[in-house]
């Protein structure tokens, strides 16, 4: 069974910078199409922030899109994201998502896989 680990949540302020981590095991060979980063705040939505599909094409939403940039490194099957420019408005629990079968990068019901999360809090 495929876990992801996530790791580099912390409180910082407004500019950042942070970097996120999800490190993959348990899985075989091609387990996943695209991989991704989400975060949703309480009582709202899970919202994709950025994506990245196995010929290493990125995508960003519209409010980070600029600010954070997702990479992987396929020797330690881990996830970054690195975010700059941090907001308030960044504040959030990030998760990470992977799926073998992703069509729309968007919605959360495509992916599989998930981690537990890991809070980003952005102070003035």
């Amino acid at each position: 069974q495929v876990q992801l680990a996530e790791s580099g949540g912390a409180s910082v302020h407004v500019g950042g910078p942070l970097r996120l981590s999800c490190k993959a095991s348990g899985y075989s060979r091609d387990w996943w199409n695209v991989m991704a980063r989400f975060r949703q705040g309480a009582g709202e939505e899970r919202e994709m922030v950025a994506a990245l599909d196995t010929d290493g094409r990125p995508t960003y939403s519209r409010s980070v899109a600029g600010r954070f940039t997702i990479a992987r490194d396929s020797a330690k099957e881990t996830l970054y994201l690195n975010l700059n420019g941090l907001k308030p408005e960044d504040t959030n629990t990030y998760y990470c998502a992977a799926g073998r079968y992703v069509a729309d990068r968007t919605l959360p019901s495509e992916y599989t896989f998930w981690g537990q999360g890991t809070q980003v809090t952005v102070s003035p």
